[in-house]
């Protein structure tokens, strides 16, 4: 039988979630959605981390390119440990916000709180912004941040190749871009921290953006991130979909049909890029739902998503036994 494009490799390899998928073409929503807009945001069930928290500079002497010294230009994590973590598993959590701002309450803090109570150490990660920041910075912070866990590992009681990142809107495409460009660290590094590799063990996207390419960017996020003038050649460098190889590593996928924030688009046409170079990959697209959900505890269409990846992180030894 003929495939056709991403809609083929949709019908025959995802798993569709609870409340079904409705046709592609619809619920692409407005491509053009302002990302200066607050997210809607939600109260996560788990409530507050169990722990108060210990925040981290990624680089304690002042980070490379910065622009001042203001909190703005502190990249950090804030690290949250679980009392027992029997698969040593550590997620690094990227809060979106159309790189203008972040999140990092319910995409951050209540996540980490899941994930603690899931037996999961979790890195809320600070990174910066535009219109002040522009990529390569934001990349840059986010692979410091896998680096920084990883070179920590034992200090926080995980594995260094149990290190995942979670990234929500904005952030889930910072996520994608750190799963499929890496690198292995320099061993000559005076930095003990970079001779770490930055390639993190597994990725979590919920509505991520992902492509910088009409028609299904995000505006917002493209301006934010690459400025008012971008090249096409630096449209195509940020654009995750264009960057998938065998060793990006294995995906869970969440996002809703009529998001009109961020086209669903962006989440099929990496599913379809993963399948085809052949990476472990899982997506579930619910038909309602919108944009910003984060766990959606209060939401009982889409309140199911994070039962569905915990069971995926439990297939894979993310995350012990219920």
């Amino acid at each position: 039988m003929r495939r056709s494009g991403f809609v083929a490799v949709v019908a025959i390899a995802i798993f569709i979630a609870m409340s079904g998928v409705v046709g592609l073409g619809q619920g692409a929503g407005s491509a053009a959605s302002s990302a200066q807009a607050p997210a809607v945001q939600q109260t996560a069930a788990a409530g507050s981390a169990a722990n108060a928290g210990t925040t981290v500079l990624l680089w304690p002497e002042g980070a490379p390119g910065a622009l001042g010294t203001a909190d703005e230009d502190k990249p950090s994590i804030t690290v949250y440990l679980p009392a027992a973590n029997p698969t040593r598993t550590a997620v690094v959590i990227a809060p979106g916000g159309g790189y203008v701002h972040l999140a990092s309450g319910y995409e951050g803090v209540d996540v980490a709180a899941w994930l603690n109570a899931h037996g999961v150490a979790a890195f809320v990660l600070k990174y910066r912004l535009g219109p002040k920041y522009h990529n390569p910075i934001e990349l840059g912070d986010a692979q410091r941040a896998i680096r920084t866990v990883r070179a920590r590992a034992a200090e926080y009681g995980v594995a260094a190749d149990h290190i995942g990142m979670w990234g929500f809107s904005a952030g889930g495409h910072l996520t994608a871009t750190a799963g499929t460009q890496f690198d292995a660290g320099n061993a000559a590094a005076a930095d003990a921290v970079e001779r770490e590799s930055s390639r993190p063990d597994f990725l979590v996207l919920a509505y991520p953006v992902i492509t910088m390419k009409e028609p299904y960017v995000h505006t917002g996020s493209k301006l934010y991130l690459l400025g008012n003038t971008p090249t096409q050649a630096e449209v195509d460098a940020m654009s995750a979909e264009l960057h998938v190889t065998a060793q990006t590593p294995p995906v869970f996928l969440f996002a809703t049909t009529d998001d009109r924030t961020v086209p669903v688009m962006n989440s099929v046409m990496f599913y379809e890029a993963l399948v085809k170079a052949g990476v472990p990959a899982e997506m579930h697209l619910f038909q309602h739902g919108g944009h910003g959900s984060g766990l959606a505890p209060a939401n009982p269409q889409l309140s199911v998503w994070p039962e569905l990846l915990i069971k995926w992180m439990r297939e894979r030894g993310y995350a012990g036994a219920q």
